[in-house]
C-alpha cells in the first residue's frame, strides 16, 4: 500500500499534471467569459433584429395539455424544438474553438522561432584543412 501512495504522489506532483489542472481551471473561467459574451453581448442585438428573445426561439411540436383526474389538475408540458438555445450554444463553441485555434497557432509560431537554427559546422583545424587541400590537389592530377 505504501508503494501505491508513493507512486500516486509522484504522479500527482508531476509538472504536467499541475499544468493540466491549471489549464482546466482557466478553461472553465474562459468558458464562462465566452458564454457571457454570447448571452449578454451578441444575443441581445440579434434578438432585437428578429423581434423576440432569440434564445426562446423554438418550434412547438406538441402543445401543452392539461388534464383533470379526480379533481387534481395535471399539466403535461409542450414538446418543443429549441433551435434558439442550440444556436446560442453553437456560437459559444465556435468562439471557444476559434480562441483555442488562435492560441495554439501563436504557440506553434513561438516554438518555431525558438528552435535553434543548426549551427554551421566548426571550421576544421589547420592541419586537417591542409590535408584536405593536399588531397584535392592530388585528385586534380
Amino acid at each position: 500500500m505504501g508503494n501505491f501512495v508513493k507512486e500516486f504522489k509522484e504522479f500527482a506532483l508531476k509538472g504536467n499534471v499541475m499544468d493540466m489542472a491549471v489549464g482546466i481551471i482557466i478553461g472553465g473561467a474562459f468558458g464562462k467569459i465566452v458564454s457571457s459574451f454570447v448571452n449578454d453581448v451578441l444575443m441581445p442585438p440579434l434578438s432585437l433584429l428578429i423581434g423576440k428573445n432569440f434564445v426562446d426561439s423554438k418550434i412547438v411540436l406538441k402543445e401543452a395539455t392539461t388534464t383533470v383526474v379526480e379533481g387534481v389538475e395535471t399539466v403535461v408540458p409542450a414538446v418543443t424544438l429549441n433551435w434558439g438555445a442550440f444556436i446560442q450554444t453553437a456560437l459559444d463553441f465556435l468562439i471557444i474553438a476559434l480562441a483555442i485555434f488562435l492560441m495554439i497557432k501563436g504557440m506553434n509560431s513561438l516554438r518555431k522561432k525558438k528552435e535553434e537554427v543548426p549551427a554551421e559546422p566548426a571550421a576544421d583545424p589547420a592541419d586537417i584543412a591542409l590535408l584536405k587541400e593536399i588531397r584535392d590537389e592530388l585528385r586534380k592530377r
